[in-house]
Formats: C-alpha cells, structure tokens, sequence
C-alpha cells in the first residue's frame, strides 16, 4: 500500500483546511485509515481513524466536533476535515493505514510522507 497526503498549508486560528490521502497498491477495503499528527518537539499522537469498509470513525478527545475523517470508495482516497483550527492543531499530518483497529501508532503498516499544518493566531 502507498499513501500520498496532501492539503496542508499555512491558515489562521478559525479556518478550515482538509487533507487527503490517496491509497493505492492494493484493495484497501480490510484496512483502517488513521490519520496522526507530531508537532516540533513532540511524540506522533492519534488524531482520527475510520474504518475503511464501514465508515466508522473514531476521534481523539482534543478535535472530536472540530475534525471530520471520511473516505471515498471510488476514488481510494481518505479524508481529515479540520474546522475552527487552533494554533495548537500545528504539526505535520499524517495519514496511515492498518489492518487491526487501533489508536497506536505502532500497528499502522503503511504511512504517508506527511503535509505540514501551520495555524496562525
């Protein structure tokens, strides 16, 4: 499995972006998308995951009601809907994908390269 993420940017505290991520190299209908974040100095924390078949999601308490992770079938693309950023949702992004569910980063099999998020206050 391949993931290209993007979407990224430089915004300031209130606006919205949404990142993508493009899975290819095989059938991604076993997997879980998660999508990580690790700020400068900081440990990769969870962010938000959905279940690839289902749609079922699953946030981290500090962006529940703000992000919104999604997919599209057709296209084998994940999304992470981010609303009234924050200064502190700066970090680089990434999306991965694992076959067990999890909020670990350790049992993500693939990952993307990561787009940097900057939120300006």
């Amino acid at each position: 499995v391949q993931l290209q993420a993007s979407g990224g940017g430089l915004v300031q505290a209130g606006d919205s972006l949404r990142l993508s991520c493009a899975a290819s190299g095989r059938t991604f209908g076993s997997y879980y998308m998660g999508w990580f974040r690790q700020a400068p100095g900081k440990e990769r924390e969870f962010v938000a995951r959905i279940t690839w078949s289902s749609g079922f999601t699953y946030y981290t308490d500090s962006v529940k009601g703000r992000f919104a992770v999604s997919r599209d079938i057709s296209k084998n693309t994940g999304y992470l809907q981010m609303n009234s950023l924050k200064p502190e949702d700066t970090a680089v992004y990434y999306c991965a994908a694992g076959q067990r569910v999890s909020t670990d980063r350790r049992l993500y099999d693939y990952w993307g390269q990561g787009t940097q998020v900057t939120v300006s206050s």
